[in-house]
């Protein structure tokens, strides 16, 4: 650290301040201003609690958890705010919170709780207002290239999911045949489509096309298991082991929630390994009477080039139907509605069973029209997994350098040509 750095008060650099809880009547749908706590956004509302950019710090619940704030928004009472002073700039600060380790400052256990006076025992290194510029703009470029990518990843996710919906929720390319109009498709896959209706059981649907049971299509489900005695939460190497809470849209995964299990129990498991393009369904967990599953697709080398799941995870795997077309299926309104029907109907746990997912109907189109959208949608989903990819490269990089910059341990040259090195 530079003889131009000073030891200094977290104080002396900053106010902090606790937010404010907010009434349920004053969220507002497609509002602009965000209800901010300790988890991140909460909801969205017409009034705001600060209107410049800060830090919120988890205070009860998730206990120093990270959030920033880029202008109007309601900080919830389950954060603290955390406003720089002339003395450091905001995004300096930021970084500075997200490289301090809380927990010996987190205060109880059956309601762990992070308070102003604890904060206020930290101290930080502080540089000149000019390199504290350059070691936000390094951090922020690294942030910013996440960022970028997760909006891309959200864009490619909602064009597939378009794509599908089009096509086998609202059937417009056979509703633009029956009204004599164009489809809009290439020829090849415009004549794939009937150009009339007839009734089924869940209403109308293409002509030709079947209500089936997803168990009649070459269905294989899977779900792994965990160790006895539960997962070793110290262990940080092995097999990761992935459970529901980290299910996630595609090319998506919290790292920071891994864990792992030996790699001699993974061994000696023959079922709830991850195959390239598998399908994973949470299949139970929740409040009573409330099921919210979660769709993911995994391959690639993402998440992991070698994992399994555990006991609340199925894997999903049909040749018949083709793995886009299963994940997309999945996260379809027809599909949803009948397993958090069945989900939510069991008492203490909610949940899924393998026959209640063999058992649950769709319609499924002409097999050509299947193999055409999975043609369309796997190099989609391939470009997906590649972001997520490169967004884990880049968050190891900035985890990397972000406490040796913000101690001083690293001088700004030399993280400049280490980005360099590694063409970022």
């Amino acid at each position: 650290m530079s003889s131009e750095w000073k030891t200094l008060p977290i104080g002396e650099v900053c106010d902090f301040f606790n937010g404010k809880g907010i009434s349920k009547s004053d969220y507002v749908q497609n509002s602009p201003i965000p209800v901010m706590g300790a988890n991140g956004i909460l909801g969205y509302t017409d009034k705001s609690l600060i209107d410049t950019p800060a830090t919120l710090i988890g205070r009860v619940g998730s206990c120093g958890a990270i959030h920033k704030t880029t202008g109007a928004c309601w900080v919830s009472d389950n954060a603290i705010i955390a406003k720089a002073n002339d003395r450091c700039l905001q995004a300096f600060l930021h970084y500075f919170f997200k490289s301090i380790d809380f927990s010996p400052l987190i205060q109880g256990s059956t309601q762990p709780l992070l308070t102003q006076r604890s904060l206020l025992t930290l101290t930080i290194d502080v540089p000149s207002i000019n390199e504290q510029k350059e070691i936000a703009n390094i951090l922020g470029t690294l942030d910013d290239k996440i960022e970028l990518n997760r909006k891309t990843n959200e864009t490619l996710e909602a064009m597939a999911k378009a794509l599908f919906k089009s096509w086998f929720v609202d059937f417009d390319p056979v509703r633009a045949k029956a009204e004599g109009r164009s489809t809009g498709l290439p020829s090849g896959i415009s004549d794939l489509f009937p150009d009339s209706f007839e009734d089924s059981e869940v209403g109308e649907i293409p002509s030709e096309w079947s209500v089936e049971e997803l168990g009649d299509c070459s269905l294989n489900i899977e779900s792994g298991k965990r160790p006895k005695g539960g997962i070793d939460k110290d262990l940080s190497f092995g097999i990761p082991s992935i459970g529901a809470e980290s299910i996630a849209p595609v090319g998506l995964f919290d790292f920071s929630k891994t864990k792992w299990v030996e790699t001699a129990f993974a061994e000696s498991a023959s079922k709830g390994w991850i195959q390239n393009f598998d399908v994973a369904l949470y299949k139970d967990g929740g409040k009573p009477g409330e099921f919210r599953p979660r769709i993911a697709i995994y391959g690639d080398g993402f998440p992991f080039e070698r994992a399994m799941v555990n006991e609340h995870v199925f894997l999903l795997r049909s040749e018949c139907l083709g793995q886009p077309f299963l994940y997309h299926l999945f996260n379809s309104e027809l599909i949803l509605d009948q397993i958090i029907q069945r989900g939510s109907s069991k008492g203490a746990q909610p949940g899924l069973n393998q026959d209640e997912v063999r058992t649950t109907l769709f319609v499924k189109p002409d097999q050509n029209l299947l193999d055409a959208f999975n043609d369309i949608v796997k190099p989609i989903i391939k470009r997906q997994l590649v972001i997520g990819r490169e967004c884990q490269a880049l968050s190891r990089v900035r985890d990397a350098l972000l406490p040796e910059l913000i101690s001083g341990e690293i001088q700004i040259p030399d993280a400049v040509k280490f980005l360099e090195q590694v063409d970022i």
